[in-house]
């Protein structure tokens, strides 16, 4: 599959990597330019291009940019094809993207983003560490495979996502439509918790946005407590405690 990846960097870079050893034709973009991009990104086969020619003649294109900045993007994509699927990547944080009216009045952020782009994407890859994607994706069938979330209007769309998940090493599951996605945000009980297939479909049942807020809001306070570099497991047992 030609696949862009726009954004090269934890989660990017990992995912440009990733489906680049999977044999897909990866090419990387970043708005700051081509030699931005790591060499490790680089080296199972994924090639630097500019932001204007990412989106050219690709069957799909990973946003893996802040949330928010997506409208920066808007006119690059006025001139790609419908078919062509977009898949975004990203978690509001307010600390990070500052406070965003439109999700704080309730929006869903795979629908803002949709909004803000022009066009419909699939939200996918957001609900799992770096470390989680970095280091744990093991092929199919493998015992205790971790299962991410992937929700989209378009089911053609979203078998796309969920085939490019699957060969980035991690059991995809078919989370509904956008619009459902909130459950899958920071910080619900199916959010970098690293649930199996069989673990996932209820920690997004029990989501629950008044309390995943709360417990978003809560998130510096208990990362502090974990100490000066804490490990993965450290973080994914912080993440599920918070649901006990």
């Amino acid at each position: 599959m030609k696949v862009a990846v726009i954004g090269a960097g934890a989660i990017g870079g990992n995912l440009a990597r990733r489906l680049g050893e999977a044999g897909h034709d990866v090419q990387v973009a970043t708005a700051r330019g081509p030699e931005t991009v790591a060499p490790e990104v680089l080296e199972t086969g994924a090639r630097v291009v500019a932001l204007r020619d990412a989106v050219r003649d690709r069957d799909a294109v990973v946003l893996a940019i802040p949330f928010g900045a997506a409208g920066q993007l808007a006119g690059l994509f006025a001139s790609v094809p419908a078919r062509t699927v977009v898949v975004d990547t990203s978690n509001y944080y307010p600390h990070l993207s500052g406070r965003i009216e439109a999700v704080e009045g309730g929006a869903v952020e795979s629908v803002h983003t949709s909004e803000l782009l022009g066009r419909p994407v699939v939200k996918a890859w957001n609900a799992a560490l770096a470390g989680t994607r970095r280091t744990k994706g093991v092929p199919a069938g493998a015992p205790g495979r971790i299962a991410i979330p992937v929700a989209g209007d378009s089911e053609e769309a979203k078998q796309v996502a969920m085939r490019l998940v699957d060969d980035t090493g991690f059991d995809p599951y078919d989370a509904g439509a956008p619009t459902d996605s909130w459950r899958q945000q920071p910080m619900g009980p199916a959010y970098c918790t690293e649930l199996t297939l069989d673990e996932l479909p209820a920690a997004l049942a029990a989501a629950d946005r008044a309390r995943d807020t709360a417990v978003r809001e809560s998130l510096g306070e208990r990362y502090a407590a974990l100490g000066p570099d804490p490990a993965l497991e450290d973080v994914v047992g912080m993440n599920r405690a918070a649901h006990r």
